[in-house]
């Protein structure tokens, strides 16, 4: 048995925003993580740390979200703008985080990381203790070319031109921390919120240069998220409906009923447990984009031709990564460590973004920085890459590609497999060998003749092995330049418990 992989079966073109980030004020994933301040020690660039902002320059993420999460349903805008000194202080009580909140970081701050990174930012509105007006201003803060006095105070806080954010969600998580809310009150809420967006155009009849995204379920309950998602639609289509972009879907992958696993200290049922937990987000996506195409079917018919009906609305997949026990229990809060575990289900989750790339627009990793499935640790001024940081980067080449029909576990040798073709014909193929303890050798076959020309590898010497400040590359990839013939088969051999990408030319490309 083989993995066929075939150029012609093509699913869609791969969103480079399914690669996107998450940060938010929780734990020292901001305060201390990527920002230290102007006048700290640690090398910086206009507060942001160095190390942090080399990292991601590096890694390009396509978008950034933030400031929540939960954090976003009591952040208040206008706290985090103008002189520092005059910024209040509050208290942050975000999952546990209870710190002295001085708002040092705000938008202007916040906007100036996307545009250093290159990142498109999403910014989540305060829907729970905010208002419409107070959301709105804020977007018009942003975005407002001139000629207002939220533009003016824009240039006197030292950006003259808009931001012009485009992705702004409405509201976090209502299903819980963001108000306790039922499908239908939400829904009456976000009508309101949705409707008062300014349009940043100069007709009604042109398309809005925003996009609303509205919260979807907690994809970890199995009945809630069914409910959730029908009562949201019917509310949402009874009579006009408001301007909707996208949906937003949360799914983490939680280890927390076992006291003895830890991030760091496991027995090969954890390794296994947490691996197949994160494959759960597949059969997820797939109900929920059925009852989305089930919400918009109920959707009327407009009386008059000045409505439009609403018939398509984006899957996103605004908070994801692996959620550890231990991570309740530390300071600061929900600090986790990173091994090939970690690695391994971080893969595995992008390739399932990436099959269903016809369905998802926009995905983040929850949280870039000091928090959960971070990519970067950081520890007093020293800055460390994780496994996920080179997962992340291996990918990178996915981007803008066209993902392929391609099965998704070879029967043979239990190796997860997904492809995408690039627009000037390369072939990408990761290949993830989800066994802690087995080498696997894996068959690809190929419709057309294609050579190998390079493979990244990213496997630990032990499965708990992580990188930290005395040992920073303990778990990296390697690179390798292969100059192998071209050939239609090619056999090819993983360590236990890998991340393999590689890079197949065509043969007339040769």
């Amino acid at each position: 048995m083989a993995v066929l992989i075939d150029t012609t079966r093509t699913i869609a073109r791969i969103n480079p925003a399914l690669h996107g980030q998450f940060i938010e004020f929780l734990g020292e994933c901001i305060d201390g993580g990527i920002w230290v301040g102007p006048d700290s020690e640690i090398p910086h660039t206009d507060g942001i740390r160095q190390g942090v902002l080399d990292a991601l320059k590096e890694l390009e993420p396509p978008v950034l979200r933030w400031p929540g999460g939960c954090y976003a349903d009591t952040y208040h805008w206008r706290d985090g703008i103008g002189p520092r000194e005059q910024r209040p202080t509050t208290f942050n009580e975000n999952f546990g985080t209870y710190e002295l909140d001085d708002h040092a970081f705000g938008t202007d701050e916040y906007l100036a990381l996307c545009e250093a990174i290159g990142a498109q930012p999403w910014i989540n509105v305060n829907m729970m203790t905010g208002t419409p007006a107070e959301a709105r201003e804020w977007m018009e803060y942003c975005n407002r070319s001139g000629g207002t006095d939220l533009a003016a105070l824009r240039a006197a806080n030292g950006h003259e031109a808009p931001y012009d954010v485009r992705l702004w969600g409405i509201g976090n998580e209502p299903w819980g921390g963001g108000g306790t809310m039922t499908p239908s009150s939400y829904v009456d809420a976000y009508r309101a919120f949705a409707s008062s967006m300014p349009r940043f155009t100069g007709s009604v009849f042109e398309t809005p240069a925003t996009y609303p995204i509205a919260s979807g379920p907690d994809g970890n309950k199995p009945q809630e998220r069914v409910t959730w998602t029908r009562d949201f639609f019917r509310a949402l289509t009874a009579y006009r409906q408001p301007p909707i972009a996208g949906y937003d879907l949360h799914f983490y992958n939680w280890n927390i009923d076992h006291e003895d696993d830890t991030p760091t200290a496991f027995d090969q049922a954890g390794w296994d447990r947490v691996i197949a937990g994160c494959l759960e987000l597949e059969d997820v996506i797939v109900e929920q984009w059925g009852l989305i195409e089930e919400g918009l079917d109920a959707v009327p018919m407009p009386e008059s031709s000045l409505d439009t009906r609403l018939e398509r609305i984006d899957l996103v997949v605004g908070e994801w990564g692996n959620w550890h026990r231990d991570a309740f229990f530390v300071r600061p809060a929900l600090r986790q460590q990173v091994t090939m575990r970690d690695a391994i289900t971080t893969a595995l989750t992008l390739d399932i973004l990436q099959r269903h790339a016809d369905k998802i627009s926009i995905a983040c990793n929850a949280q870039t920085v000091n928090v959960l499935n971070s990519l970067i640790l950081t520890d007093g001024d020293a800055t460390v890459l994780t496994p996920n940081y080179d997962v992340f980067m291996m990918y990178k080449a996915h981007r803008g590609a066209t993902a392929l029909a391609v099965e998704p576990i070879d029967a043979a040798s239990g190796v997860h497999a997904f492809a995408s073709v690039a627009d000037d014909g390369t072939v990408l193929v990761n290949l993830t060998n989800p066994s802690m303890t087995d080498a696997a050798d894996v068959t690809l076959e190929f419709a057309a003749p294609v050579r190998i020309a390079r493979r990244e590898t990213l496997a630990a010497q032990t499965p708990t092995l992580h990188n930290t400040v005395g040992a920073p590359d303990a778990v990296r990839r390697v690179v390798e330049a292969l100059d192998a013939d071209a050939a239609t088969t090619h056999v090819v051999h993983l360590p236990a418990g890998s991340v393999t990408v590689l890079h197949a030319m065509p043969a007339r490309s040769l």
